[in-house]
C-alpha cells in the first residue's frame, strides 16, 4: 500500500495545563495538584496523530519568535512531521492554550491564538504546494477563517479531500460546507453549527442530517464517552466507545481526526475509518499531554482486537 500523505493547516500552541479535583467557580481559587507544559494546537496535534498512524504528514502554520517557537518546531520534527512550511512571526507570541483538567478528566481551555492569526498568503501557497503529493487537507478553525475557506476551495478544485474540524467554534462561510469531504464536530461544536442541543446519538443524527443538507460529503459527530455518530449519502451508524481508563481528555478529538484522515486516505470505508478513529481517541485519553498522547497505529489495532465492537 502506498504511504498516505496528509497536509495540515492549523494551530500550533504551547499548552499550560493545570490539574485539580474540580474547576473553580466564579471568583474562587482552587488549589491544584499538578502542572504540565507541553506542545499542542489542534493542527499540530492532528499532524502528529497522522504521522504516528504511518502517514507522511506536513504541517503548515506559524509560531512566534518567543521561547516557545523553537520548542514547538523541534517537538513536531521529533514526531516525524515535516515543518519546513511553518513560518515564524516576529514580534508575536506563539499560540498559547491554558488547559484546566478536573478529577473526572474533563477539560476547560482558554486559548490565545497569537502567531496562528498571522497566517496568510504565504501559508495558502504552502498548502497548495504541499498538496501536490498529498490526497487530504486537514483544517481546523485556529488559523484565520478566511484563509481556511480560501484553501478549502482551492483544494477541492484540485480534487483533494478536505476534513474540517470546526473548532474552536467560530463562524465560517456557508460555502465552505460544500468543499468539505468530512466535517467532524464534537457535541458543543455541532450544537453551535445547527442551532439545537446535541447531547447524544439521537440528536447527533439530526445534526448530521442538517450538515449533510448543507453540502458536506460526510459528517462524524464525536460524542466522547457516547462514541460517535457518522452519516453520508450511502452509510450511517453509531460507533460505540472503547472502554479505557481516562486520565486526560485533551487532544482526544485530534487523535480521532488524525486516524480518520489516514484511514480515509488509504481508501477505507467510512464505518471502518470511524471505528479506527474511535480507538485512537480512546487511547489518547489514557495518557497526559497532547502530542505525546497521540497513539501509534499498532497500539490502536491492538485495542480494536481486544475489544471487538
Amino acid at each position: 500500500m502506498t504511504q498516505p500523505s496528509i497536509v495540515v493547516l492549523g494551530g500550533i500552541n504551547i499548552d499550560l495545563v493545570t490539574f485539580a479535583s474540580r474547576f473553580p467557580g466564579a471568583g474562587e481559587t482552587v488549589v491544584g495538584n499538578r502542572f504540565l507544559t507541553y506542545a499542542g494546537g489542534k493542527g499540530a496535534n492532528q499532524a502528529v496523530a497522522a504521522a504516528r498512524m504511518g502517514a507522511r504528514s506536513a504541517m503548515v502554520g506559524r509560531v512566534g519568535d518567543d521561547m516557545f517557537g523553537p520548542q514547538l518546531l523541534d517537538g513536531m520534527t521529533g514526531f516525524g512531521v515535516d515543518v519546513s512550511r511553518v513560518g515564524v512571526t516576529h514580534g508575536e507570541s506563539s499560540g498559547i492554550a491554558v488547559v484546566n483538567v478536573d478529577g473526572f478528566a474533563q477539560n476547560r481551555i482558554i486559548q490565545i491564538l497569537g502567531a496562528n492569526t498571522t497566517c496568510g498568503d504565504a501559508e495558502a501557497a504552502a498548502v497548495i504546494e504541499a498538496l501536490a503529493d498529498a490526497s487530504i487537507l486537514m483544517l481546523q478553525l485556529e488559523a484565520p477563517v478566511e484563509l481556511s475557506a480560501r484553501v478549502s476551495g482551492q483544494a477541492a478544485a484540485l480534487g483533494k479531500s478536505i476534513i474540517l474540524d470546526p473548532g474552536p467554534v467560530r463562524p465560517f462561510p456557508a460555502g465552505m460546507y460544500q468543499h468539505c469531504s468530512v466535517i467532524t464536530p464534537n457535541e458543543t461544536e455541532a450544537e453551535a453549527l445547527v442551532g439545537f442541543p446535541v447531547t447524544g446519538p439521537e440528536s447527533a443524527r439530526k445534526a448530521a442530517d442538517e450538515l449533510l443538507a448543507r453540502g458536506v460529503g460526510a459528517v462524524v459527530v464525536k460524542l466522547g464517552v457516547q462514541g460517535a455518530v457518522y452519516a453520508s449519502s450511502t452509510d450511517r451508524g453509531h460507533q460505540l466507545p472503547y472502554k479505557v481508563e481516562a486520565v486526560d481528555s485533551v487532544a482526544a478529538g485530534d487523535a480521532f481526526n488524525g486516524a480518520l484522515a489516514v484511514c480515509l486516505a488509504e481508501g477505507m470505508a467510512l464505518a471502518q475509518a470511524v471505528k479506527t478513529a474511535a480507538a485512537a481517541g480512546a487511547l489518547a485519553v489514557t495518557t497526559t499531554g497532547a502530542q505525546d498522547s497521540m497513539p501509534f497505529r499498532n497500539d490502536i489495532e491492538a485495542l480494536m482486537a481486544s475489544q471487538p465492537l
